[in-house]
């Protein structure tokens, strides 16, 4: 049976979001089993099936807008693009390359996938503005949170985000180059480094509290989620840092007709 996790935030109630877990799907090993990502290497009859699976599960009102994630800082606006008929549910929009996605359609479903990094939801107050956005590090340094916000026409602080299952602050270790990036853009990123080892100048990074740092300073203050590490929860995520190898879980957004 599949298994979603749905996020706990005070978002409208025509608002539907949900992050995928591993559960319920048709993929053999090592992408067992509820794999969404047809770039994997998994056996794409088998994503079909999952993408198939999910949609019916959580009565998606229409094709979701897959895309081809590169780590950019590329936000499509959905709203504007007119999806072809779905080849067996791949390929109809994964030829955008992108790392987010905003709707002001209604029953317009963004999704991110991911496995380690960090799909950061958001929505409007008023229940008619959402966008999904996949932010690793590359793309939460570079701005990926603040090109998504960017796309709302209500103001930051009528905006709700959710930080859904990432790698945790006890899991992501990085080099100090890559703390050096993050500092580049805000002295005040250094409180999410922590040393563990001087000599090679290795930290583990809190991306959630990253997130929560970038969404404040363009004036986003109800910031939900943060609260999974994908790499510690094997049995409910696919982690890219602990198997290399691995599926995706998806996490969608869209909201009803009020």
């Amino acid at each position: 049976m599949i298994k979603s996790i749905y996020p706990y935030w005070p978002a409208p109630t025509n608002i539907r979001a949900f992050t995928t877990t591993r559960i319920g799907g048709v993929s053999s090993t090592p992408f067992d089993s509820l794999n969404l990502g047809s770039r994997t290497g998994d056996d794409l009859n088998d994503i079909v099936e999952n993408r198939r699976l999910i949609i019916n599960a959580e009565k998606i009102p229409s094709e979701p807008y897959w895309l081809n994630q590169t780590h950019s800082t590329t936000v499509l606006d959905i709203s504007e693009i007119q999806l072809q008929p779905a080849t067996g549910l791949i390929g109809s929009s994964e030829r955008f390359e992108a790392d987010g996605s905003y709707t002001r359609q209604v029953n317009q479903v963004s999704v991110v996938l991911t496995a380690d990094c960090m799909p950061v939801l958001f929505c409007s107050i008023e229940g008619n503005e959402v966008a999904a956005a996949h932010a690793g590090w590359r793309g939460l340094c570079h701005g990926i949170l603040e090109e998504t916000a960017k796309k709302f026409y209500c103001k930051a602080s009528d905006i709700i985000v959710w930080l859904g299952p990432a790698i945790g602050a006890t899991k992501f270790e990085v080099g100090g180059e890559v703390k050096k990036q993050f500092e580049a853009y805000d002295a005040n990123a250094h409180h999410a480094f922590k040393l563990i080892d001087a000599k090679q100048q290795k930290y583990l990074a809190d991306l959630y509290m990253i997130a929560k740092q970038r969404l404040n300073s363009i004036g986003i203050k109800q910031i939900y989620g943060g609260n999974y590490c994908t790499y510690t929860e094997r049995d409910l995520f696919y982690s890219y840092r602990r198997e290399n190898k691995t599926g995706r879980m998806a996490t969608m957004i869209w909201f009803e007709k009020n």
